[in-house]
Formats: C-alpha cells, sequence, structure tokens
C-alpha cells in the first residue's frame, strides 16, 4: 500500500509568499526562496507552488519579501528549484506546452493547470505524452452553490462551469492526467477542515491519487481527508502558522493508523 503523502503548498502573488482566504483575501507572510530552505529541514514529501498573481510580477513589495535580481516568476523557480531537496510540483498560469517544458526545464518534476485544462482538455493529453501523466497534475477548484450542491470553478474562483467534481475529475482522469489538486473555495483559509463530502466525491469517481487541499485548521484534519480517500493531504497556512508543522502532522496521520513516508534511516518521532 502507498504510503499517505504530506505536502505544503505556498502561494504566490506578485513574487512575495501570501496566505488565502477564500481566493478572496490574501495576506502577504514573507520571501518564497526562505521558506523552501526551511522545508529542507522538515519531514515533508514533496512541495506544491502555485502562483496566483492576477497581473504580471514587479519584484515584490518590501525588501524582506522580495527576492533580490529576481524579474518574473520563473527566476522564482530557478531560485527555488536549486534549493529544494525534494519534488517540486509548480502550477499558476500554464496555458501550453511550450510553458510547461520551460518549468521542467528550470527544475520543476511536475506542472499543475486549471483553467487551462478547461479551456482545452486536449492540453492535459498532449502533455502526459509529451512528459507523461506522472508529471502532469489538474487542479480543480470546487465552489459550494447557494443551494449547496457543489460545482467546479475556474479562472481563480471566479468562473462557474456547470461542471460537477466527479464527472470533471473522470474527464481530466481519461485525458490522461496523474493526479488532482482538489482546492475548496469555500474551505480556503477558514480552517473548518476540509470539505469530505468533496473529497470522497472525487476520490471515488476516479483512479488516479487525490490531493486533497483547504480547509485545515488542526493536524487532525489529515486523517480526516484520507478516511474520505485522498490519496495525499496538502495545506497551506498552517504550516506558517503552527510550530513543527511537519511532526506533528505526521503524528496525527500515525494516531489515526495511517502510514507516512519517513527519511531514509528514521524510525519515527
Amino acid at each position: 500500500m502507498l504510503k499517505t503523502r504530506l505536502i505544503p503548498v505556498l502561494l504566490l502573488m506578485d513574487g512575495a509568499l501570501v496566505r488565502s482566504e477564500q481566493f478572496r483575501t490574501h495576506q502577504i507572510i514573507g520571501n518564497p526562496i526562505h521558506e523552501v530552505e526551511r522545508f529542507n529541514e522538515w519531514n515533508v514529501d514533496e512541495l506544491i507552488y502555485l502562483d496566483i498573481s492576477r497581473k504580471p510580477y514587479c519584484g515584490g513589495r518590501r525588501d524582506d519579501q522580495k527576492v533580490r535580481g529576481v524579474t518574473s516568476h520563473l527566476d522564482i523557480l530557478d531560485a527555488v528549484s536549486r534549493t529544494c531537496f525534494m519534488p517540486l510540483t509548480w502550477g499558476g498560469g500554464i496555458r501550453s506546452i511550450e510553458e510547461m517544458r520551460e518549468r521542467f526545464a528550470r527544475g520543476a518534476d511536475k506542472i499543475t493547470v486549471n483553467t487551462a485544462a478547461h479551456d482545452d482538455l486536449g492540453l492535459v493529453t498532449r502533455a502526459a505524452k509529451a512528459y507523461g501523466s506522472q508529471a502532469v497534475v489538474v487542479s480543480i477548484d470546487v465552489l459550494r452553490r447557494p443551494d449547496g450542491s457543489p460545482e467546479v470553478v475556474t479562472a481563480m474562483g471566479t468562473r462557474p462551469t456547470g461542471l460537477d467534481p466527479a464527472s470533471w475529475a473522470r474527464c481530466v482522469q481519461e485525458a490522461g492526467a496523474g493526479e488532482i489538486l482538489l482546492q475548496c473555495v469555500d474551505r480556503d483559509g477558514t480552517g473548518a477542515g476540509y470539505d469530505l463530502e468533496v473529497v470522497s466525491m472525487v476520490a471515488a469517481a476516479t483512479r488516479i491519487p487525490v490531493i486533497a487541499l483547504s480547509g485545515v485548521g488542526r493536524f487532525e484534519d489529515y486523517a480526516a481527508a484520507v478516511t474520505a480517500g485522498a490519496a495525499a493531504v496538502a495545506a497551506a497556512n498552517i504550516w506558517h502558522f503552527k510550530e513543527l508543522s511537519d511532526r506533528q502532522g505526521k503524528r496525527a496521520l500515525s494516531r489515526a493508523g495511517i502510514e507516512t513516508r519517513l527519511p531514509p534511516g528514521r524510525k519515527g518521532r
């Protein structure tokens, strides 16, 4: 049986690291290069960077938040990949095979697409043929309608699609995606826990791994997502505001009887 992966997600906006709440409110919290150096010392399995910038990169805001000599988000990828000692997924604004190729060349191990997959599902197929399904992650954003039913949204949560998450997950699977990164807009940054109904719905509809994201407020939330069917659990804000988030997260999974990966030679904590 594959062990459950624990994955920090780092959000970039205009070159700065930010925390997000329901895809609308964003607070600057630091420098993206400093963070990857910290995670190298922790027991995490992968890193995901998502560029959620709404405008062209202009080099950060404060001296302690910007990366000197960096003029684009791809420069940040260069710097991150030189420092990162674990599998690295990169997403945000990718709309072509050429853009994927550039990100792989700069050190990404996987790429993730969202809106572009909805606009052109064939892009996922072409990417899987070019780089292998294992390198292609499709991010699915879900928002609850006023009646409570879940709907896939794109364009950073602003564009309704009319699609239900399970149907769209099957479509991207058949197109060649190797994994699904599942985000629930309503839970983003709230600390209210994953939307377990949506996690279960998507996991049951597909054969490929589902990475649950959005809503983690306590380490016990991870196990609930795995029980609902997630193959990996991811979070953003908790990594910045809780001490020893790697150890506490894996301990919480272990207490629930869920196996996780440990570094070579390490028997436990």
